[in-house]
């Protein structure tokens, strides 16, 4: 079962005011290498669980969110600290790629 909560483009800013880093899983059900990362976003949410939020955005139920940071790609996944984007992973990455990201933000 996912542990990642999927958010709406209404709960997206306050998302951000978060203490800690946030990332964002920019995703679609019909993405198969969306659904291949989805396992790693489940393990970054309980390994950093006190650390980092996780969460996920459909891009087809919340476009807004989507075109505003000019997602073209899916999976891509972006670190916020501060409100601002500090990193973004697009396609599939080995789950090492996403923890050294994450570390450099704590």
């Amino acid at each position: 079962m996912s542990t990642v909560a999927y958010i709406k483009d209404s709960e997206f800013k306050s998302v951000l005011t978060s203490e800690v880093p946030v990332v964002v899983d920019f995703t679609a059900p019909w993405c198969g290498p969306c659904r291949k990362i989805a396992p790693l976003m489940d393990k970054l949410a309980e390994d950093y669980k006190d650390r980092v939020k996780v969460v996920k955005i459909d891009i087809d139920a919340d476009k807004a969110t989507a075109k505003n940071y000019s997602i073209r790609s899916i999976p891509a996944v972006l670190i916020f600290k501060g409100g601002e984007v500090v990193e973004t992973i697009v396609g599939i990455a080995p789950y090492d790629k996403f923890t050294a990201a994450l570390e450099q933000q704590l």
